[in-house]
C-alpha cells in the first residue's frame, strides 16, 4: 500500500507556526495547494500571506465563486469563494478557500448575512473587480468593499444567475430587457 500523501507546501508550515491557537484546514491535489480557512479568519491570513517575507505572495490572480449544491460528496458549505495567490519571489501558487452556508433561501435577491467574507482589496486592489463579479453572480458580498455592485448584471437584476438553483434558461428577464436598436438611441 502507498504511503499517504504529505502536505509538504512550504505556506501550510507557515500558517501553522504564525496561528497555533487557530484550526485550519488543507489539501494537495496534483501539486496544488489548498488552504481552508473560516470566514472570520480570511483577512487576517491573507494579510499574513502578503507580509511575510517566507510566503511573500504579492499577486492575487484571481477570485472565484463555486456553488456546490447536490455536489456527490459533502462539503462544509454550500458555497466558496477561492482565492488563487502567486509569490513571484518564491515561484509559488496558493489557494485559500472560504466555505459558507445561506442562512436564507437562495432562489431570490436578498441579502443573506450568512453569505460575507472580508473584502481583500486593501490587500490586493486588483480583487476589485474579481469580487464584485462573485458578489454579481453568487450574491457573496465582501465587507469593507470600496465599491460592491454589479458588474455583470443590471443593478436591479432579480437573481444571481450562477447560483445552480436559478434556471438555466432565466426566469424571464430576457424577455423584458429593453433593447434599444442604433436607429432609437
Amino acid at each position: 500500500m502507498p504511503n499517504a500523501p504529505t502536505l509538504d507546501h512550504p505556506t501550510f508550515q507557515a500558517v501553522k507556526a504564525r496561528f497555533a491557537g487557530k484550526t485550519f484546514q488543507a489539501t494537495e491535489f496534483r501539486g496544488q495547494a489548498t488552504l481552508i480557512v473560516g470566514a472570520a479568519d480570511l483577512h487576517e491570513v491573507m494579510a499574513f500571506l502578503k507580509s511575510d517575507p517566507a510566503s511573500d505572495y504579492n499577486f492575487l490572480s484571481d477570485v472565484i465563486g463555486i456553488d456546490y449544491l447536490n455536489y456527490p460528496s459533502p462539503m462544509p458549505g454550500r458555497f466558496a469563494v477561492v482565492y488563487n495567490l502567486l509569490s513571484h519571489a518564491h515561484d509559488r501558487r496558493f489557494f485559500v478557500k472560504v466555505f459558507l452556508n445561506p442562512s436564507l433561501p437562495t432562489d431570490g435577491i436578498e441579502n443573506d448575512p450568512a453569505l460575507v467574507v472580508s473584502s481583500v482589496c486593501d490587500l490586493w486592489p486588483g480583487a476589485e473587480w474579481t469580487e464584485r463579479e462573485v458578489f454579481d453572480m453568487f450574491g457573496i458580498r465582501f465587507k469593507g468593499h470600496p465599491d460592491l455592485r454589479r458588474i455583470l448584471t443590471w443593478e436591479t437584476f432579480p437573481a444571481h444567475p450562477l447560483r445552480k438553483d436559478y434556471p438555466v434558461r432565466g426566469r424571464g428577464e430576457r424577455e423584458a430587457y429593453n433593447i434599444i436598436d442604433r436607429t432609437s438611441a
